[in-house]
């Protein structure tokens, strides 16, 4: 048992009732009340049902905020939660998972997340930074990965989609797309300098990957008080295919066709693609990320 009972709130993923993973939620809830916490659980029938019942709870002041879920669920907590006091814990159910993987969170084995997230309560909350984006009045923020180029097309189609379910979904929306294969234009704003170009790929990360642990920007770091910005200049369909080839043995860097930036601020331009966050969506650009450092405070351990 805890020395100290902490009172904390656990909101988990609506959808999560359902599948192979819908005891995780009551098996969290179960493991923190028996170390002694006060637990409010968070069982909604929407993620607006969830986000009103958790802006009801953080009112009160609690420890922590624990939820239960993958990158949508975090992106969630993230925007819950960012930019105050309160520390944000997650047990990843999701089939991404990429803030857990850079946070060092057991992401395919919720009972050792859940070990660590009970042991991580009697220890201080890590700081961490984060994405803070701006679309004309509206402002939300990102944990991990905002993008902007071919997997933001893949994630519109698979939205647009009703079968098949789950994975399945994405993967024959990537294969519909990679068969169009488009060259999106670009206008970005880097720290104030301008640049034009036609691209495949425009990522904006905090954390290091997406889609489930493809990592594209392996130097990022989570509390550095900067973004890494992936452009990747217009490719063919072998050529792409290609550099997720580079992509897996980690020699995409080298490739004269790929460039990062490190940058406070980033404002990214074009006709032709939506931005997503963390893989939820935020709307079509233009869009302005910045990064604010130390806004998030996580149940994770030190960076290694």
């Amino acid at each position: 048992m805890s020395p100290t009972p902490l009172r904390l709130v656990v909101a988990v993923n609506p959808s999560a009732s359902f599948g192979r993973r819908s005891d995780v939620g009551s098996s969290v809830v179960s493991a923190l009340t028996r170390a002694g916490h006060d637990v409010t659980v968070l069982l909604e029938q929407s993620f607006d049902d969830l986000v009103v019942a958790a802006r009801t709870q953080l009112a009160t002041s609690p420890d922590a905020l624990i939820v239960v879920g993958g990158d949508g669920m975090m992106n969630l907590g993230t925007n819950l939660v960012a930019g105050t006091d309160v520390p944000l814990g997650l047990v990843p159910t999701g089939t991404g998972n990429d803030m857990a993987r850079a946070l060092g969170i057991p992401h395919d084995d919720s009972d050792a997340a859940t070990r660590l997230l009970v042991s991580q309560l009697d220890r201080p909350a890590r700081v961490v930074d984060a994405g803070r984006v701006s679309r004309g009045a509206d402002t939300t923020w990102f944990a991990c990965m905002l993008s902007a180029g071919f997997d933001a097309v893949v994630n519109e189609r698979a939205n647009r989609m009703r079968r098949p379910r789950g994975r399945s979904r994405y993967n024959l929306a990537l294969y519909l797309e990679l068969i169009r294969l488009q060259h999106l234009s670009y206008r970005l704003e880097i720290d104030g300098e301008s640049m034009q170009l036609d691209g495949t790929l425009v990522s904006v990360g905090n954390g290091r990957s997406f889609g489930g642990g493809i990592t594209v920007l392996p130097d990022a770091e989570l509390d550095d008080g900067l973004l890494d910005v992936l452009v990747v200049e217009r490719l063919g369909r072998l050529q792409f295919l290609r550099l997720f080839g580079q992509v897996a043995r980690g020699t995409h860097l080298a490739d004269p066709r790929v460039h990062v930036h490190r940058a406070r601020r980033v404002t990214i331009h074009s006709d032709d693609v939506a931005a997503y966050a963390d893989g939820e969506r935020i709307g079509s650009l233009p869009v302005t990320v910045e990064v604010v450092p130390g806004a998030l405070r996580v149940l994770a351990p030190a960076a290694v």
